[in-house]
């Protein structure tokens, strides 16, 4: 269930953030992207907390506010800062405070924080320049932690559901083949690594990783799929097709189904 496009789009996976017509896209139906997105586990947000100093959170690419909220919810003071208006208006309606742009040129006016953090969203970012501005930001023994939720279907259903997409939109990149999301996902811990490298001021990153599973019903599956990078452009009429020939296959296939996930971090300390 990838939110981006497969890896061999990019020159290498630290180029994704110059494909910024996708990146724009997921504000085309913010209310939906908040409703129908999976949560980060919570075993994920308590190890934020624990491995940070403090409770002041910068929220990378927040969103909508998800994995902000759920940091609220364990005591945090979140920040948002999030490029499309659209998805920040949400955030804020729903309790997070959000600031409309780019980390690499946000100007955070002398504030400091405990956390950087970034849910599904860093692979949207100049992994140098954000990995500086997070550097700036952070206070000594503050956390850098950018995650993302990888999640697969029965690899049965997976091939079912690709068939369709190549059949319905056959030009559509991304579609006509299941993507390994591990793999796909390791790529961009690989590229956020390496800016945190580059950019210096960080310990040794380490890597974090969180198996779960989660049973979709029909409408919830159906729901989250206008979501995805590689559909939310399409126009209506593709994807009304898509969407029922997709809930046809859920209905063979018993009415629901259980998607593997994979949520997987990488995460350093700013050095004192």
């Amino acid at each position: 269930m990838p939110t981006l496009p497969p890896p061999e789009q990019a020159q290498t996976a630290s180029d994704l953030y110059r494909q910024r017509q996708m990146a724009e896209s997921f504000g085309t139906d913010a209310e939906r992207y908040d409703r129908a997105r999976p949560r980060y586990p919570q075993a994920l947000i308590e190890r934020i907390i624990a491995e940070s100093p403090g409770p002041e959170v910068l929220d990378v690419g927040s969103g909508t506010g998800i994995d902000g909220r759920q940091l609220q919810g364990v005591g945090c003071r979140v920040l948002g800062v999030e490029p499309d208006a659209r998805m920040a208006a949400v955030a804020r309606q729903l309790g997070l405070p959000a600031e409309e742009a780019k980390i690499e040129s946000w100007d955070p006016a002398g504030r400091m924080f405990d956390a950087v953090v970034a849910g599904q969203s860093w692979h949207w970012v100049n992994a140098l320049e954000g990995a500086a501005k997070a550097a700036q930001v952070l206070r000594p023994g503050g956390l850098f932690a950018a995650f993302w939720n990888g999640g697969q279907p029965p690899p049965d259903l997976a091939r079912t559901f690709a068939d369709i997409a190549r059949g319905i939109v056959p030009d559509l990149p991304g579609t006509g083949r299941p993507v390994d999301v591990v793999d796909a996902y390791t790529k961009m811990c690989d590229a956020a690594a390496a800016g945190l490298a580059d950019a210096g001021g960080f310990g040794e990153p380490e890597r974090w990783r969180y198996d779960w599973e989660f049973r979709y019903s029909k409408e919830a599956w159906l729901d989250q799929l206008p979501t995805l990078g590689v559909y939310t452009r399409l126009p209506p009429d593709q994807l009304a097709r898509l969407l029922a020939a997709v809930g046809e296959a859920i209905d063979a296939a018993g009415g629901s189904f259980t998607v593997s996930f994979s949520t997987m971090a990488v995460a350093a300390h700013r050095l004192g």
